[in-house]
C-alpha cells in the first residue's frame, strides 16, 4: 500500500511546490493592485484573493521542479517575491496618478482644504477621493480581475520563474512608468488647470479695472461652483481615460504607451 501511495505523495509535493512559487509572485501583485490591494481591504480578503488568483494562474505557469538544496529553493522563492512586488508596483502607480490628478484639480480650484475619506489610510482632497473611488469601481466593473489574471499569466513569458529582471531593465521600466504616471496625472487634471488659468486672468483684469473691489471674495464662490460643475462634466471622461491607460498597461506591461 505504501508503494501505491508514494506516486501520489510525489505528485502532491510537486503540485504544492508549483502552488507556492506561483503564490509568491501573485501575492506581490495582488497586494499592490488597484482595488484588490487597497489598505482598507482586510488581510483575510487579500489572502483569499491571492489564493483564488493562484488557482487561476497556476495551470499556465511554467514553474521548474524544486531545485536541489534548500538555499537554491529559498533563492528561487525570493526572486519570485521580488518579481511580484516589481510587477505590482508598476500597476500601483496608476492609482498614484489618479490621486495626483485629484490633488492638482483640488489645488487649482482652491478646494484642497476639503478633505474626504480615502480608499487607503491617508486622507486626500475630496476631489481625489471621488476620482479614486470612481476609478477603482469602474476598473472592477470592466473586468479588472480578468485583466489582472492575464497580466500575471503573461508575466512568466517576460520574467521566467526564479530569475530576476536585469537591473538596467528594472531601472528603465521604472523610470518610464513613473514618467507615464505624472504625464497621465497632469493630463487628467488639465481641464481644471486650464479653467483656473482663465479664472485668474479674468480676475486680474477685473482687479486692474476696479482696484477697490474685493474680487477674491466675489470670485471665490464662482470658482468653487465652476470647479464642481467642471468635475461633474469631466469626471466620466477622466475615468474612461484612466481605465483605458490601466487596461493598456495590463495588456502590454512593457510595451509602448
Amino acid at each position: 500500500m505504501t508503494v501505491d501511495i508514494a506516486p501520489l505523495i510525489a505528485e502532491a509535493q510537486g503540485w504544492l511546490w508549483v502552488a507556492l512559487v506561483v503564490f509568491l509572485r501573485v501575492g506581490g501583485v495582488v497586494g499592490l493592485a488597484p482595488a484588490f490591494g487597497e489598505q482598507s481591504v482586510p488581510m483575510r480578503i487579500k489572502l483569499a484573493l491571492t489564493l483564488a488568483f493562484t488557482l487561476l494562474v497556476q495551470p499556465a505557469a511554467p514553474v521548474p521542479p524544486p531545485p536541489p538544496g534548500i538555499l537554491a529553493a529559498i533563492g528561487l522563492c525570493g526572486a519570485e517575491m521580488l518579481t511580484g512586488l516589481f510587477l505590482g508596483l508598476l500597476v500601483r502607480l496608476f492609482v498614484l496618478a489618479l490621486q495626483t490628478a485629484g490633488t492638482i484639480a483640488a489645488q487649482s480650484a482652491s478646494i484642497a482644504q476639503l478633505f474626504g475619506g480615502s480608499a487607503g489610510m491617508e486622507p486626500m482632497p475630496a476631489v481625489g477621493h471621488l476620482l479614486v473611488i470612481g476609478g477603482l469601481t469602474l476598473a472592477a466593473v470592466m473586468g479588472l480581475h480578468v485583466q489582472l489574471t492575464a497580466y500575471l499569466t503573461s508575466s512568466y513569458a517576460l520574467i521566467a520563474p526564479g530569475t530576476l529582471p536585469l537591473p538596467g531593465a528594472v531601472l528603465a521600466a521604472g523610470l518610464d512608468q513613473v514618467g507615464r504616471t505624472f504625464a497621465l496625472a497632469f493630463t487628467l487634471a488639465a481641464p481644471f488647470v486650464a479653467a483656473a488659468l482663465i479664472y485668474n486672468l479674468i480676475l486680474g483684469v477685473i482687479n486692474r479695472a476696479m482696484p477697490t473691489l474685493m474680487v477674491t471674495l466675489v470670485g471665490a464662490p464662482a470658482l468653487t461652483f465652476g470647479a464642481l460643475a467642471l468635475l461633474a462634466l469631466s469626471a466620466p471622461l477622466i475615468l474612461s481615460v484612466w481605465v483605458n491607460a490601466l487596461s493598456s498597461h495590463l495588456a502590454q506591461p512593457f510595451g509602448p504607451p
